[in-house]
């Protein structure tokens, strides 16, 4: 049996609720589920500032989370805290850009993401080049509609996403294409028959991945930037990650 627990750090519990039961559709039936919010933040994600107190309330999420878990997924396109989860978690964590990413560089050479908010243009261009990609990155399209627009209205959105999807192929010449963001998780379904190439849906990308790390039931690393942080003391913080942090 396989335990995941699914970090969303925005705080609208409805994008939670979507992702966990989009996670559901793509899981193996020995994995369980689990899903829990930012306890504090902006209801969606969608600018640097958004971002930089995603990345707090995600860490907080895991520090308070006393459930057994094998793997961590971060429930947020373009990863914010990813890098500080994996240095205070004891087990695998897989953010859902990084999965995408990884997954459509195995399936094609050039590879397009296309969300929602234009403000994420630019920040999913510097998260593809942190990881020495550019290259493979044919381009990032945005829809006017945020992720929790398209969250809140589904249908309304698909066409423009459609569009968006299309051109990347067509324009761009992507192999593969990735839909990218909370509030869009489940749409790739619904939106692949329309596409000429690959449509990676980025719940599903991190699950699968998350689902494979567990099983290999990694130890955790004992030297180097991943490995348990020096305790340190802290002030404002909330108890539990007080304690993490000490």
């Amino acid at each position: 049996m396989t335990e995941l627990l699914l970090i969303n750090p925005n705080t609208t519990s409805s994008i939670t609720e979507l992702v966990l039961k989009t996670a559901k559709e793509f899981a193996g039936k020995d994995t369980i589920l689990r899903a829990v919010s930012g306890a504090f933040g902006p209801r969606y994600i969608a600018s640097r500032v958004g971002y930089a107190i995603a990345g707090h309330a995600a860490v907080d999420a895991l520090a308070r989370d006393r459930g057994r878990k094998d793997a961590v997924v971060l429930a947020c396109f373009g990863d914010p805290g990813l890098a500080a989860l994996k240095e205070i978690a004891k087990v695998p964590v897989v953010g859902m850009a990084d999965a995408s990413i990884l997954q459509a560089c195995a399936i094609g050479q050039r590879f397009s993401i296309v969300t929602g908010g234009e403000r994420w243009k630019p920040m999913l261009e510097e998260f593809v080049a942190s990881h020495g990609l550019s290259s493979r990155l044919a381009s990032v399209r945005t829809v006017a509609p945020t992720g929790a627009d398209i969250a809140r209205k589904p249908k309304a959105a698909l066409a423009l996403l459609a569009k968006g999807c299309r051109a990347c192929v067509r324009e761009d010449r992507a192999d593969v294409v990735i839909l990218g963001g909370a509030g869009l998780a489940g749409l790739a379904a619904k939106l692949k028959d329309v596409v000429d190439v690959p449509l990676l849906d980025g719940v599903a990308c991190a699950i699968s991945m998350a689902e494979s790390l567990a099983r290999q039931k990694l130890a955790k690393a004992k030297v180097g930037p991943f490995s348990a942080p020096a305790p340190v003391e802290s002030i404002g913080l909330s108890p539990a990650l007080a304690r993490a942090l000490r």
